[in-house]
């Protein structure tokens, strides 16, 4: 999984071409942490998203810009606009699954 930050979310999600998961962490957060490995797991078998993960606690304003209020986040994005996302607990491994199978 392709670790962005407030560098690199630009040219890798908002200006990539397809559909691109973003995986919304943060510093401390429980839930974010018992996701991630999921998350991480779904990466080979839907080769058609590319997955990235971005830590909100270092890029406080890219996230508020992206209206992520709250942890976790798993959201898809497709020619840099969010189509779809799960959000604090909606995000279950099992909640995401469905979401990246619909997109992909």
């Amino acid at each position: 999984m392709l670790e962005v930050d407030k560098n690199t979310f630009g040219p890798e999600v908002l200006e990539a071409p397809g559909k691109i998961l973003v995986d919304f962490y943060g510093d401390g957060c429980v839930p974010c942490a018992a996701l991630m490995p999921h998350i991480h797991a779904m990466e080979p078998k839907y080769p058609t998203i590319k997955f990235c993960a971005m830590n909100t606690t270092k890029a406080r304003r890219l996230a508020i810009s992206q209206k992520i209020l709250g942890l976790p986040v798993i959201a898809i994005y497709e020619n840099g606009v969010m189509i779809d996302s799960r959000v604090k607990e909606e995000a279950t491994p099992e909640a995401c699954e469905e979401m990246i199978k619909a997109h992909a």
